[in-house]
Formats: structure tokens, sequence, C-alpha cells
């Protein structure tokens, strides 16, 4: 059984923290809209990000950039702890998400400390100034690692002009003859081009976009089978289904681990191997 933990925290620029010990877990692709800044503390974790194969060691920092799909799973059958911080976009600056598709893996030690300092501050209440801080100067150290020439060419029109559609039905879902109706293309020239510019198909992202938008509520202790519906899942199954694939974990686990972490100064999470 996996060992999870996460939580919203009241810093801004922090979307969640989520510690956890997998062994036969593997993430199918997906993205988020978030910056995903991640340590390895035991184990080691393959991962491909816009189709591109890539491992995380315990020594270094890695960095998937929001809106590029990517997976994961362990590299040895001891499976990983990871601790995993999702910032908002902001934090690091869009134009720069090109250069860390290229280079995700930072090799550097004096950012490995100062994330390790970062979750220490999360974890004890009275210290939301000192993780401020400690955001600010990681995300001054990441932007000094990806400084780029040039930004990144724009996805093409129509793969942006669907997923715009995508966020703004999140909820209410999007039949594909509606989106390609609306704009005025053939609906299997719509799947190719989304594919192709954002590495997975429009129904998948919106899954993950559901996923993400159900964590942050799980984790204000709000009932899973509210979350469910209100953030466009049929139910609560068809949510359970989903979120323990992409996630890891279950709902009503992930949520009790946010409600230990609210009433809790200093939680430990307890390693279990499934």
């Amino acid at each position: 059984m996996p060992a999870v933990r996460a939580w919203a925290p009241q810093v801004p620029g922090i979307t969640e923290v989520f510690h956890a010990w997998f062994t036969d877990h593997a993430y199918p692709e997906h993205t988020h809209d978030t910056w995903t800044l991640l340590v390895v503390d035991e184990g080691a974790i393959r991962y491909d990000l816009d189709r591109h194969e890539h491992g995380a060691l315990r020594p270094g920092v890695t960095l998937l950039p929001p809106h590029v799909a990517h997976t994961g799973r362990a590299a040895t059958p001891d499976g990983f702890r990871k601790r995993v911080l999702y910032l908002d976009a902001e934090v690091i600056d869009t134009g720069l998400i090109g250069p860390a598709v290229d280079a995700p893996a930072l090799d550097d030690p004096v950012l490995r400390t100062r994330v390790h300092q970062l979750h220490r501050a999360l974890e004890t209440r009275g210290t939301d100034l000192e993780a401020e801080s400690r955001l600010a100067l990681i995300g001054d150290r990441i932007r000094q690692h990806l400084r780029a020439p040039a930004p990144p060419p724009a996805p093409d029109r129509l793969a942006a002009d669907l997923r715009d559609l995508l966020d703004a039905r999140m909820v209410a879902g999007l039949a594909l003859r509606d989106a390609a109706a609306q704009l005025h293309a053939h609906p299997a020239q719509l799947v190719r081009s989304f594919t192709r510019a954002f590495g997975l198909p429009p129904h998948r992202y919106l899954t993950g976009r559901r996923i993400d938008a159900a964590r942050r509520r799980l984790l204000t202790g709000e009932p899973v089978a509210q979350v469910a519906v209100d953030v466009g899942f049929h139910d609560q199954a068809h949510l359970h289904r989903h979120f323990t694939r992409l996630v890891g974990t279950t709902p009503g686990r992930y949520a009790r681990g946010g409600v230990l972490s609210r009433i809790t100064t200093s939680p430990r999470t307890r390693r279990t191997r499934g």
C-alpha cells in the first residue's frame, strides 16, 4: 500500500505539497497546470517528458513544466520516496517552459538544500514568511538554470484554441463534434493538432485538469462525492478510478492525509510497502 501525505499550505505560489512512497504505481501520461518541483529521497524514478525518457535520482532536483505531458514509474523493484511541490505557473515564468523541457534534471546541491529547507518550513507552523522567502530564492536559482535567449514557440493556434475551450468547459465537458464546429475544423484534425502540440489527446488533458481541481478541493476538507460532481466527474466512482490511476492513491486516503496535516504541526509519513 502506498504512503501518501498531501496538503495545501497558506503560502502564495505553492498550490500543493505532496509526499509519497510508491513501489509499483506507474503514472500514465498526464499534465498539470503547475510547475512540478520534485526531489527523490529514496530509490529512483524513470519518466517520459514530451516523449523523451529521463531519470530522477536522489542527489538532484527535477523540474517538470506546466502543460507538458509526462509519465512516471519506479526505476527499481524497491520503489521510490519523493517530495513534490506544485508551484503556480508564474512562480518561475512560463517563458522558461522550453528550456525546462530540454533539461528537467537540475544537478545543483545548493538548490537541493534550499528545496529541503522549504519542505521543512512548510511542515512547521508559524513559518509562512520563511517559506515565502525560501520559495523566492528557489525561483531565482531555477531561473538561473533555465535562462534562455528566446521564448519557446507557441503551440499552433488550433490546438491552443481547443485547450482554451477545454479549460472553459472543464466541469460541463465538451463534445468533440461541438468543438470541431466551433473551431471550424474536422474532429480528427483537432485531435491530431492537440496531441502534437501538448503530447496527449484532448480527453486525457481534460481528465488531468479535473484531477488537479479535485486535489485542491479535497485538501480543503470537502466531501469526496461532492468534489467529484463539482469538478466534472459523473460520480464518486468515476473520480475514484481516474484519481487512483493518476495520483497513485484513492481520493479518500489522499484527503485524510490533508486532514492530518492540518491538525498536526509536524506529521510523519509511515512508510508501507504494497
